[in-house]
């Protein structure tokens, strides 16, 4: 047969099966035949798994790139920073931009990033931050991409006009939402507004679940008795703060019969709200992260200030009783997706974490001026594979089913997730077992411009050798090869998943 690329030997996972000694054929980005001993022209790229897994390429739908602005220490920022496709002081800025962050996307088995355009409270329109975004990621990327839009600001325009256009014209199905964080929070009224388009459009709403003045009040009575190290973070939400504003927002999906994904949860109370939504068969998906599974609250007592680089919100969680209740719910289906939520910031850098440095109470600084959230772009997929698959605890296929199949399902990348004639042909081959010497994760090894990564330390008993977009080889054997202009904007179509059900609370309709 015509293939460009032949993938040989291969024990090939999808989200529902296992086929050992399986080869995957490969003809102009796509895949195109699945099985054994498939005969290839000579002249087609030919690369042998050795019997290793082959797992479909990573999909990462919840990823913060070149975004300019520290919304969650309470910076007021009104308007968009329009850069028309320059990053604006590089110097100063202290995150990942589309190349930085996609290089170390595919260097971790990441084929495809989902990443958000973000609407500023006084923004009077959607599109222009789209269009800028779209400016900002052109020729940047190593891989795949897509967006999402964060929502600050839904007025009638936006919400009724110009979310049709953000479907039909820049193929986006999905919006963001807070219930936190004074820049970019909505009170109720504005998130039903926001779910009643987005119910009419197919357009997906993720939903970030903390109650705002629960945290407000927290922080003010632990500055008052000096209580702002790093650690009283976790403090100042602990998971009731999370559990109430999910079931509330679960209330709010249910009024309005639309689907919504509670995104990064935390911890054991609100994953058993959105499984008692599931069991009453609402459309409620949840997402969790690697650093809900893998590290605990003490990881933001090291040191004097150290600590500050595991401050992300929600928090990592003090008790373990909530890190098992998150890996039962990757197991039992709570959990649709994990994501690895990279949002980062430098840890040496005046702009970035040390800004909790700023307004006294030395050495320990103040939690409420760091900024929050820590990079995990390139370790997601492994650590999953490394500390999930390889140590009993979830299935290959499990695996496979969170970090990519799911993913491109709820968020209409209909060509992504699996490996099957017709999907685009991301493929990770990981090392034969054998072979592969474990190592313990150090920054130095990773591909981001971030300067610490929170899993340092940590056993790797594997880690993606092979990296393929659409049939094109972008990282092997610790090189990223690929180039970084590579990567295309995936216009996405409405979510694969199930959807609204015609089921109502009262006699009103939408």
């Amino acid at each position: 047969m015509d293939f460009d690329l032949v993938v040989r030997n291969g024990t090939v996972v999808t989200a529902s099966d296992i086929w050992e000694s399986c080869d995957i054929g490969v003809k102009d980005g796509t895949i195109v035949a699945v099985g054994p001993r498939l005969p290839a022209a000579p002249g087609a790229q030919e690369i042998d798994a050795e019997g290793a897994f082959i797992t479909p390429g990573g999909v990462d739908a919840h990823v913060h790139l070149s975004q300019f602005y520290e919304g969650t220490v309470g910076v007021d920022i009104d308007h968009s920073i329009i850069t028309n496709g320059v990053v604006p002081d590089p110097e100063n800025f202290v995150g990942d931009t589309f190349d930085t962050g996609t290089r170390s996307a595919v260097a971790g088995g990441t084929t495809t990033v989902i990443t958000f355009a973000s609407q500023m409270k006084k923004d009077e329109s959607i599109i222009a931050v789209v269009e800028d975004y779209h400016k900002l990621a052109k020729d940047q990327s190593y891989c795949d991409y897509a967006f999402h839009v964060i929502i600050t600001n839904p007025t009638p325009q936006i919400v009724e006009d110009e979310f049709p256009r953000m479907v039909d014209e820049y193929g986006i199905t999905s919006v963001k939402l807070y219930m936190t964080y004074k820049p970019l929070r909505l009170l109720d009224y504005q998130i039903l507004d926001v779910m009643y388009s987005a119910r009419k459009l197919g357009i997906t709403t993720m939903v970030h679940a903390e109650n705002a003045d629960i945290i407000d009040w927290m922080t003010q009575h632990l500055e008052e008795k000096l209580m702002t190290h790093p650690y009283h973070h976790g403090t100042s939400r602990p998971p009731i703060v999370e559990a109430e504003a999910t079931n509330r927002v679960i209330c709010l999906a249910e009024l309005m019969d639309t689907p919504i994904l509670l995104v990064h949860i935390s911890g054991g109370p609100a994953t058993k709200h959105i499984r008692d939504a599931q069991t009453r068969l609402l459309p409620i998906y949840g997402e969790t992260c690697p650093q809900y599974m893998f590290l605990l609250a003490d990881s933001m007592r090291k040191g004097d200030f150290e600590g500050a680089k595991c401050v992300c919100s929600p928090p990592i969680r003090e008790d373990k009783s909530d890190q098992d209740a998150i890996w039962a719910g990757v197991k039992n289906g709570t959990f649709t997706i994990v994501s690895s939520d990279h949002s980062p910031s430098k840890f040496n850098h005046q702009n970035g974490k040390q800004r909790g440095l700023k307004d006294g109470n030395l050495p320990y600084g103040k939690f409420r001026l760091i900024p929050n959230g820590v990079p995990g772009v390139e370790t997601r997929v492994p650590l999953l594979f490394s500390g999930g698959v390889l140590s009993g605890r979830i299935s290959p296929q499990k695996f496979v089913e969170v970090t990519s199949t799911n993913p491109a399902k709820l968020y209409g990348l209909k060509k992504k997730g699996s490996i099957a004639p017709g999907f685009d042909a991301d493929l990770v081959i990981w090392y034969p077992q054998a072979k592969f010497q474990p190592f313990k994760l150090t920054n130095e090894m990773l591909h981001h411009a971030v300067d610490y990564t929170p899993f340092e330390g940590i056993e790797f008993k594997n880690w993606p050798r092979y990296t393929i977009i659409r049939g094109k080889v972008v990282f092997s054997h610790g090189e990223v090869v690929g180039k970084m202009e590579y990567g295309q904007y995936i216009r996405r179509e409405k979510s694969l998943l199930p959807g609204p059900r015609d089921v109502w609370l009262s006699e009103w309709r939408p």
